[in-house]
């Protein structure tokens, strides 16, 4: 009986201690999974009051650079829980470039999966309003990838742009000044191929057999928009601007166009025209030289393209601004008649002070 008892107390007092093994195994199993859960699902990228943003990544960006952008931010809650789950989904294998939309809460799985996946947020790039090509790299260099010097050394490259149809000084004739939507972590060159198919979009069969019919090529066209832009602000005034200029290139007569001095002369700030500018030797000066000007004197507008494929048919050969100073020119048919309207507007000039 006494064996038999101790026997019994001894299964027991195992019995216990295995019931509290599997406990405690159990409790550390669930502390473990608990702090595996905290780690890849709790909210790991705190916003502010923002609830979306924008993460953007460079080219060649590694694991350590994508943290150190994510903590430069401030939006990073806890690294080392972010690099646990990066390394266990091998992220430094899978990195991608771009433009990232995260939320406010994100959680560090959701994160990597999303960086992992290179599905990027697409962004709105706009650009008008350009005179210079070095200006116009600036503005892009702003939006995307792409640094200002890559984007004005390729605008600069004859052998590059060849293929395209270009050369340096009409570069900017490529470039149709609208909104599009692209991604970030574009190079130069992958902006200017993108460029040219909108370019070629534009210049459809249509557009090209208007530019025909006028006897101008689609460069010339913009070329001449370009000036038409220079002369008027107002897109109602555009097209009759051009036919003016349409006139005289058709007669042959020199355009005499203000703006394409200003940019001989590199200064747009001249309100003035001087018979001295008129004395500048450069192909740009359309008082001394007949026909167009090599290149565009800036980036033509959508409105001043079609302005010039849409031009006024009229017999005016000649125009200069109004003395009310409201935008708008006054119009003349004989040399005569604008000699008289030039001195109207040269008297509202003195009488503002405005000399040069």
């Amino acid at each position: 009986m006494i064996n038999l008892f101790r026997l019994k107390a001894m299964s027991s007092k195992t019995w216990k201690f295995l019931l509290v093994s599997v406990m405690l195994v159990f409790v550390i199993a669930a502390s473990i999974l608990f702090n595996y859960y905290q780690d890849v699902f709790s909210a790991n990228i705190d916003l502010g009051e923002e609830e979306t943003s924008f993460l953007y990544l460079p080219s060649d960006s590694k694991q350590d650079d994508v943290l150190r952008i994510l903590e430069e931010q401030g939006w990073l809650k806890n690294r080392s829980s972010l690099l646990w789950v990066m390394e266990k989904k091998n992220f430094a294998r899978h990195i991608h470039s771009g433009r990232y939309q995260v939320s406010n809460g994100m959680n560090n799985n959701d994160l990597v999966n999303l960086l992992r996946s290179g599905v990027q947020s697409p962004l709105m790039l706009t650009f008008n309003n350009t005179r210079t090509a070095e200006e116009f790299a600036g503005k892009i260099s702003g939006q995307i990838e792409a640094d200002s010097l890559s984007i004005l050394s390729l605008l600069r490259d004859e052998s590059k742009l060849k293929k395209y149809g270009f050369l340096p000084h009409t570069a900017l004739a490529l470039f149709i000044p609208n909104t599009y939507q692209v991604y970030w972590n574009m190079d130069a060159e992958n902006f200017v191929d993108r460029m040219y198919k909108e370019y070629s979009k534009y210049w459809n069969a249509d557009r090209l057999k208007k530019a025909e019919s006028i006897g101008l090529s689609p460069i010339e066209v913009s070329v001449l928009a370009s000036i038409v832009d220079e002369e008027t602000i107002k897109n109602d005034e555009k097209p009759r601007v051009a036919g003016v200029y349409m006139n005289r290139l058709n007669r042959k007569i020199k355009l005499d166009a203000d703006p394409t001095l200003k940019f001989a002369l590199g200064d747009f700030t001249i309100r003035r025209v001087l018979n001295k500018h008129k004395e500048i030797d450069s192909p740009y000066n359309t008082y001394k030289y007949r026909g167009l000007p090599p290149g565009p004197i800036r980036q033509s507008s959508i409105s001043g393209l079609e302005a010039v494929l849409n031009y006024e048919k009229h017999k005016f050969y000649y125009f200069c601004a109004s003395p009310e100073f409201n935008g708008y020119h006054i119009f003349a048919k004989s040399l005569r008649e604008h000699n008289q309207n030039a001195r109207q507007y040269q008297r509202a000039l003195n009488k503002r002070g405005i000399m040069k």
